[in-house]
């Protein structure tokens, strides 16, 4: 098994392309430990000291570090890990593993726009963003502005807020007038 490794615009993330389906539909973000209790791989690669994130798309595994270790010093352990998972025969996600679309659900007299919303992320917004390593998810729309989740390599990212304002904002406001500004949230 080779698995191939690309930086993203976040330096403190790494994605990991093992070469074979991750997930078969949406995505799957375990931003600490105590979250990867239902992926098998996520907890294997939570063992690696110094990890902070996980997160998996359909082809891939983003993984975040802390500021306090290097690159150099647990590329290795996770490539094992991920190797190692591989191996083993495990799932990747254990049980009843939803493929939810990522976005929060809507209800309301919005609905007719927030699904125009969704559609633009789904077709514009998150291909581009996986292939970062990362996923950006609707989370709200309240009186024109849009509340958006970052996930992966987008979490953190230095020019997270600049891909926010200057290409997603744009994008909406451009095909859905009633947009006038897009926002992150928090977990």
């Amino acid at each position: 098994m080779f698995i191939q490794t690309e930086s993203t615009p976040n330096p403190a993330t790494l994605k990991f392309l093992p070469g074979q389906t991750v997930l078969d539909a949406g995505t799957a973000d375990f931003p600490s430990a105590d979250a990867a209790g239902k992926s098998p791989l996520a907890e294997r690669i939570f063992k690696v000291q110094g990890v902070t994130g996980v997160f998996f798309g359909n082809d891939f595994v983003t993984v975040t570090k802390g500021d306090d270790t290097e690159w150099d010093h647990m590329k290795p352990a996770i490539l094992g890990a991920i190797m190692e998972h591989y191996q083993s025969g495990a799932p990747v996600m254990s049980g009843e593993a939803e493929a939810p679309s990522g976005h929060a659900d809507h209800d309301g007299e919005d609905s007719e726009i927030v699904g125009q919303i969704k559609e633009l992320l789904d077709t514009r917004v998150r291909p581009a963003v996986a292939q970062d390593g990362g996923d950006i998810t609707f989370h709200g729309f309240e009186r024109g502005v849009v509340y958006l989740h970052m996930q992966g390599a987008c979490a953190g990212c230095p020019s997270s807020t600049i891909t926010l304002k200057m290409g997603i904002e744009n994008l909406l406001r451009h095909y859905i007038p009633e947009v006038t500004e897009v926002r992150p949230v928090g977990v």
